[in-house]
This record gives C-alpha cells, sequence and structure tokens, in this order.
C-alpha cells in the first residue's frame, strides 16, 4: 500500500466471488477492519449471492484498490468492509462507493442503512459522521454464535 494514485484514472465495478483474494489482501492491510471465520470464502460467495449488485470495487491499473459490501435484509441495508488503499485516502474513493451502494439499495427499496465500526478505529468513525451518519447510542448490540467456532 502507501502509493500514490490517481483517483480520476479508478473504475468501479461490482464486487464479484472471483475477486475474493485480492480483496482479502486489501482488507488484512487496511486498519480497522476485523476479518472472521465468517469472511471466508464460502461465506462471501453466500452473502454476494444473497444481495448480488450491491457490493462494489475499485479498481486501478487491473488491480483491486477500494472495496465496500452491501446487503440487506428486506428493510435495512447493511454495509460492511470499507477499505481503501492508503494512496488512495481522503480523496473521494470511499465517498463514491458508498453512493454506488446507496444507490443499490435504493433501488431494491432500501432506504435506511446501518454500519457497524469498531470503537478503536477512529478513522472509520470519523468517515461516517462526517457523511451525515447518525451514532445510536441508545442501541446496544449483542451477538451469539450458534456454533463451537468462536471467531463467527
Amino acid at each position: 500500500m502507501s502509493r500514490v494514485l490517481d483517483p480520476a484514472a479508478l473504475t468501479y465495478r461490482n464486487l464479484q466471488i472471483s475477486d475474493y483474494d485480492e480483496v482479502m489482501q486489501l482488507w488484512r492491510n487496511c486498519d480497522g477492519i476485523s476479518l472472521r471465520d465468517a469472511d471466508s470464502r464460502r461465506s462471501v460467495a453466500g452473502y454476494l449471492s444473497r444481495n448480488p449488485g450491491l457490493s462494489y470495487v475499485a479498481v486501478a491499473d487491473a488491480e483491486i484498490v477500494a472495496t465496500l459490501m452491501a446487503g440487506h435484509d428486506g428493510r435495512r441495508g447493511y454495509i460492511q468492509h470499507l477499505a481503501v488503499d492508503d494512496g488512495l485516502r481522503e480523496q473521494g474513493v470511499a465517498s463514491r462507493l458508498l453512493q454506488l451502494c446507496l444507490d443499490a439499495l435504493k433501488s431494491e427499496g432500501i432506504v435506511k442503512s446501518h454500519v457497524h465500526v469498531l470503537s478503536s478505529n477512529q478513522m472509520g468513525l470519523a468517515f461516517w459522521r462526517g457523511r451525515g451518519w447518525t451514532h445510536r447510542a441508545e442501541i446496544e448490540m449483542y451477538s451469539f454464535i450458534n456454533g463451537n467456532n468462536q471467531n463467527s
């Protein structure tokens, strides 16, 4: 990472399962993204097939340099795994990916979306606040793992 790229030279397209290895490498190199067993190839393939056309990547010189995944449950949208190459941060790439995802969700009738951000991810928290997303202090999140793998 840490290279200078021209954001005008980027192309945006839907994330495909064939992108998995390259996307995982980007996610591993980005601070603020927590990867779990739920991010396995099989799980991501299932997510993409249940939410076709909602997740996006940015590509520069045939290399994926940014991602954002989106899906919905029929009522609310869910945004996850926003990752941008260090050399493209603060240049509108994340905002463009977000707009693509929100437009795709809206075309499915989904007008309210949520994002989970690790409390230690200061850059991520600032990004979402800066785009007008509302922090929901009145909601507590609970998780349950229905199996033996505590890393799900």
